[in-house]
């Protein structure tokens, strides 16, 4: 019979070495961003809503913020509802909207809050339609002419980007000590729907909150440099040297700037990690190793 105690004695000093990074987070606000890819695993997902509900038994204050591109393509596709794109950016227009609204406020959410209430959890699902906690204005990009070198704006249509935020609703919702699970969509101007992108409307949620840390789940293992290999840590002034260089190009640079912004309003860290890894949330926050890029003000 195999000796079980070498295995019993590894586990021990795992939770010793996670001690003291639970120590650090106690009662600290994590914001975590679940991607719409990460999601596609149901096994994945399920380990997702564990790390998320031994975070808030460890006594943090996680709130999770999620995507859903995939699966709002996957509804207009059923509904027969074509999908324009501009500069790489999908154009919303009133059907469309509502679309998104139903796919992330409605079967995503719930699906997740499901999943953290399956592991003991205690979810609540919103959005940022919910107690006005945030308010939108219309996103606006730019697109360069190849030939011309000329930049033309364009009209995404309800595509937003926060504009204020009303932490009062989530203050609430942690002091009932639940697990907030927010979709990223919000009122605009003259109250319509506008559908924000997860990575900005959790930078801007984190910004508000002040929280500790904003973890950016994704489909990469981090800011990878030139020859593909992991950049373990960043600095502001690093992130914006690579991004004129060439070296953090095409769907990084929003996320970056997105963490940017998010250190800027006062987060202390942000960490852009795979959503894939198992368990991706815990070795990032409670082990001595990490799990992706941390980038810091300075």
């Amino acid at each position: 019979m195999t000796d079980p105690l070498p295995n019993v004695h590894v586990r021990a000093e795992v939770l010793t070495q996670a001690l003291p990074h639970m120590q650090r987070y106690d009662q600290e606000i994590v914001v975590i961003k679940y991607g719409g890819h990460a999601m596609g695993d149901p096994a994945a997902a399920e380990d997702f809503a564990e790390d998320i509900v031994l975070l808030e038994q460890s006594g943090l204050k996680p709130i999770v913020v999620h995507g859903g591109g995939p699966q709002i393509g996957k509804m207009l596709n059923r509904l027969g509802i074509e999908s324009e794109f501009k500069g790489g950016l999908r154009v919303t227009d009133e059907a469309t909207v509502e679309v998104v609204e139903m796919v992330l406020a409605g079967s995503i959410n719930k699906q997740i809050v499901g999943w953290i209430s399956a592991e003991g959890g205690r979810a609540i699902g919103l959005c940022g339609k919910d107690g006005n906690m945030v308010r939108a204005k219309r996103a606006t990009r730019t697109m360069k002419d190849p030939e011309t070198e000329t930049e033309t704006e364009i009209d995404l249509g309800l595509v937003g980007e926060p504009d204020q935020v009303e932490r009062g609703v989530l203050d609430a919702v942690l002091k009932a000590e639940l697990i907030p699970v927010l979709a990223p969509v919000a009122y605009g101007p003259e109250g319509k729907t506008y559908n924000v992108n997860a990575d900005t409307f959790a930078g801007a949620i984190a910004g508000a909150l002040r929280a500790k840390r904003l973890l950016l789940l994704t489909d990469v293992p981090g800011v990878l440099d030139k020859d593909k290999k992991l950049i373990p840590e960043l600095s502001v002034e690093d992130c914006r040297r690579l991004i004129a260089d060439g070296t953090i190009t095409a769907g990084m640079i929003p996320k970056v700037e997105t963490c940017i912004y998010a250190l800027e309003q006062g987060v202390e860290a942000v960490v852009i990690l795979d959503g894939k890894v198992p368990h991706a949330a815990l070795l990032e926050l409670f082990t001595d190793y990490g799990a992706g890029t941390l980038i810091r003000r300075g």
